[in-house]
């Protein structure tokens, strides 16, 4: 191996310990100064009681089909049913390319 091709290696090799290293202590860092559990970026991480009391409504209110068992006439009558008052809900929007559209209350939020 030639001197230019060894030192390019060693090269190599000291710029992934500087960044390892440097990742390693930035990563403490957030840890250790309590910021980790300030991180509101992740949805779910750490929620809030009025998150989680909010999440339980949600799972309470909502409607949700098994994904698991055989399709038959009563399933597909229900399904219709619940897809029939989604889509009146849709078509109570009165205007739906005004501004107005874009409100949560429109999309069930």
């Amino acid at each position: 191996m030639t001197k230019g091709g060894r030192n390019l290696m060693i090269l190599g090799f000291a710029a992934v310990a500087i960044s390892v290293a440097a990742t390693g202590a930035s990563l403490l860092i957030y840890h250790n100064s309590g910021d980790i559990y300030l991180d509101r970026s992740r949805p779910g991480f750490l929620p809030d009681e009025e998150e989680i009391e909010e999440e339980e409504t949600k799972r309470e209110n909502s409607y949700e089909f098994s994904n698991e068992g055989e399709i038959n006439k009563a399933v597909m009558k229900e399904y219709l049913e619940k897809l029939d008052q989604e889509i009146q809900g849709i078509k109570a929007v009165e205007n739906p390319y005004s501004d107005d559209a874009l409100f949560d209350s429109v999309f069930g939020l």
